[in-house]
């Protein structure tokens, strides 16, 4: 017994000796995309009040609150729940968004909405009168899209079945403005599916100042192509069709109009004079304080030369207001803002090599460069003109992060509010007094809090410490920030996460991440939810991740940003490639077991990692991979690739289907049946080079799925076999 005894115990120290110091709790990916256990708290959207002073929350019971901006005292409850019952029901409606009229004396209410596309959806809006405590729909027709209130809070414009409509609030009677709107074909007031996706709006009608006025854009999408979707569950699957115009093909002819109803006896709609030439862009519309002048941008189809247009809207005449041209392509934002002074323009470009703010008169004289340096600015976050200061963000103090600076309108003054490492951003009230902030950094959660516009914290709304304690709790590791140079000499950025419990003196494998699209951007020193925690997963299980942005990515200048104009996907991969090797120099690193894996662009990425980088690379996933950039649409490809007709070599020379007979590596491509975005006729042509040219690899397809390919039990399940697939094979 004794000798047993003495067996036992030798054997339980020698276990506890080779256990770790401390031992912490494993991520699980049902904790991920399950349970969403890591989740950041996120605070209630602020929106702000006439005065400066106060704001109001959306909260969790369905109300909407008033605040102080000054101190944590509420006002109460501007709306209740008793206040959202429609006539004739029981219950209240759910509150998703709301707008407040200018007054402030009603509230524009979205409800039940439904989503279309990325950024489009179409929902019930309900106005609540809170002087008379009436709640009244909008419409009982059908659902609408993108309801607004006019200036003057006395009517709301609104779409319904492509067609444009006007609710007069105080006479309850509609105006249906256009009547040719139909599907497929034309649209009044919003956006085709391409400007959508990528020029990233869908409210294609405005108020004038004097509510008196609505201009709006019309689309003629009859010569765009038709793409098929197919939807699958009933005895006969389901076609969905709808217009995606690829590289080289048609584009919807746009047309702006502006509707006048200042005589209600005769209301009457002009069509402005934005040129003979069709095959162009009209990627943004605006008022000026001038309820006469409306601005429209033009945009040449190469999207090199953007032109704003001062347009009367009495006749449609219309003079060039500003130009800028550019030897590659011009990227459209809305970083930019007309004075409600009437005296100045202000607007970010990069004329001078790196991203900036620029002053103008109404003229078109330029002022002032406002910013200036070898740094770009990311946004534009509020022009307080009472006081002539600009808010932006820019990443002056290094590539990787997000700061938060003020500055005068004649450059003078330039003041850094936060001095913490990291990413900010900002939310200003109306009198610019205040304003809310959310920073982040790599390792730590998203804090908001309310702020002096000098960045004195006035207190914490949200500050994620149960997620940091638990990020502790789980030992996450460290994303760390690192240089290095390729053989070429290119500087390139990267962190990396090693793997939990990490000694030097060990050899682990690397999974590299990758996106790489132009003007994007990955190792930023900001909290990134999901993958970070799937990351520390991988971590547990012992490998690196390493991500690095290559030549064409973001913020660090326009030479960088646009040096793969014309090929895509070749000084990328080369940097991927490059990256590996450079990994595989290092101590601690198995270079016989480096991965990499990507989603859309980064899809496209690592296909071509697999293919060109075949000697380099173990394995490889590709989700939702762009694979040839014929199938792509036509404003995100030919701007950086210009059309198939005049580029065809840049076209064909990168892309993986070309190189699938270097495949050596296990190689996993995953993709979404009803991707509207990169369509899944994009995996069959891999998968069906892969099989011509005899190469064995694995592949799991999402029906009904769109990119972002989730729903239900989807996201675990498609994280699940990239994982399992990657401790098999790396």
């Amino acid at each position: 017994m004794r000798t047993r005894f003495s067996a036992i115990f030798i054997a339980l120290l020698l276990l506890t000796i080779s256990l770790p110091a401390q031992t912490h709790k494993q991520v699980t990916l049902e904790d991920l995309w399950i349970n969403y256990a890591f989740y950041p708290e996120r605070s209630d959207e602020i929106v702000p009040m006439n005065d400066g002073e106060h704001y109001l929350v959306l909260t969790n019971s369905n109300t909407i609150d008033k605040f102080f901006y000054k101190n944590d005292k509420s006002q109460g409850s501007l709306i209740t729940k008793d206040m959202l019952v429609p006539t004739g029901k029981t219950e209240s409606i759910k509150i998703e968004s709301f707008e407040m009229s200018s007054d402030e004396t009603k509230v524009l209410i979205k409800t039940e909405s439904e989503q279309i596309y990325r950024h489009s959806e179409i929902a019930n809006y309900y106005v609540l009168d809170l002087t008379a405590k009436k709640l009244t729909p909008v419409s009982e027709t059908s659902k609408q899209r993108l309801a607004d209130f006019s200036p003057d809070g006395n009517k709301i414009a609104y779409i319904r079945e492509n067609n444009l409509f006007v609710k007069d609030l105080k006479t309850n009677a509609e105006t249906q403005i256009t009547n040719d709107g139909l599907i497929n074909n034309i649209i009044n007031g919003t956006t085709d599916w391409v400007y959508e996706e990528e020029f990233s709006f869908t409210k294609a009608f405005f108020w004038s100042p004097d509510s008196k006025k609505i201009a709006y854009m019309r689309f003629d999408e009859s010569k765009v192509k038709e793409y098929q979707l197919t939807n699958y569950g009933e005895l006969y699957p389901e076609q969905y069709k709808y217009k995606y115009p690829v590289a080289g093909e048609d584009n919807s002819i746009v047309s702006v109009l502006v509707y006048d109803m200042s005589d209600a006896a005769k209301s009457v709609t002009h069509k402005m004079d934005i040129g003979t030439v069709t095959d162009q862009y009209i990627p943004r519309i605006c008022w000026t304080k001038d309820p006469n002048n409306l601005a429209i941008f033009r945009m040449n189809r190469l999207q090199n030369k953007l032109e704003i247009l001062f347009a009367n809207a009495a006749n449609g005449n219309t003079s060039v207001f500003y130009t800028q041209e550019n030897k590659k392509y011009i990227e459209i934002t809305d970083d930019y803002k007309f004075t409600e002074d009437g005296k100045y323009f202000v607007i970010m470009s990069e004329q001078n090599g790196y991203s900036h703010i620029y002053l103008y008169e109404m003229t078109g004289k330029l002022v002032k460069q406002v910013t200036s340096g070898n740094w770009d600015v990311t946004a534009i976050k509020g022009v307080d003109e009472k006081n002539k200061v600009i808010y932006y963000v820019s990443a002056e103090s290094n590539p990787y992060n997000r700061d938060l600076y003020s500055i005068k309108f004649d450059g003078t003054g330039k003041t850094c509010i936060f001095n913490k490492p990291g990413s900010y951003d900002a939310a200003f009230s109306k009198n610019f007094n205040y304003f809310v902030s959310t920073f982040s950094d790599a390792n730590t959660p998203p804090k908001v809090a309310i702020n002096s516009n000098t960045g004195k914290e006035l207190r914490v709304l949200t500050d994620n410490q149960k997620l940091l304690d638990k990020t502790k709790e789980y030992g996450f590791s460290k994303k760390e920030f690192f240089n290095f140079k390729t053989s070429e000499n290119v500087s390139l950025n990267g962190y990396i996460i090693k793997p939990a419990d990490f000694d030097a003196t060990k050899k682990y494998p690397v999974l590299m991440n990758v996106y790489g699209g132009p003007n994007s951007q990955y190792a930023t020193n900001d909290w990134d939810t999901f993958d970070m925690v799937w990351y520390q997963y991988l971590a547990q299980h012992g490998y690196s991740i390493v991500c690095v942005d290559g030549r064409g990515t973001g913020e660090r200048g326009e030479e960088f940003r646009k040096c793969t104009y014309m090929e895509l996907g070749k000084l990328e991969t080369e940097d991927q490639i490059e990256t590996a090797k450079y990994l595989g120099t290092q101590s601690y690193v198995d270079s016989k077991r480096i991965g990499i894996w990507g989603w859309s662009y980064g899809g496209f990425e690592a296909a071509l990692c697999m293919t060109k980088g075949a000697d380099v690379f173990k394995a490889g996933i590709a989700v939702a991979p762009v694979t040839n950039w014929r199938n792509y649409d036509n404003i995100y490809t030919e701007r950086y690739m210009r059309t198939p007709q005049e580029n065809a070599a840049g076209y064909d020379d990168n892309s993986p289907v070309k190189f699938v007979k270097k495949l050596k590596g296990k190689f996993l491509i995953c993709h979404g049946m009803a991707d509207d975005n990169v369509h899944f006729q994009n995996t069959v042509e891999m998968v069906d080079a892969l099989v011509n040219a005899n190469k064995q690899f694995e592949m799991q397809f999402y029906p009904n799925k769109n990119h972002g390919i989730y729903g239900g039990y989807t996201r675990y399940h498609l994280y699940k076999k990239m994982s399992d697939f990657i401790i098999e094979n790396l």
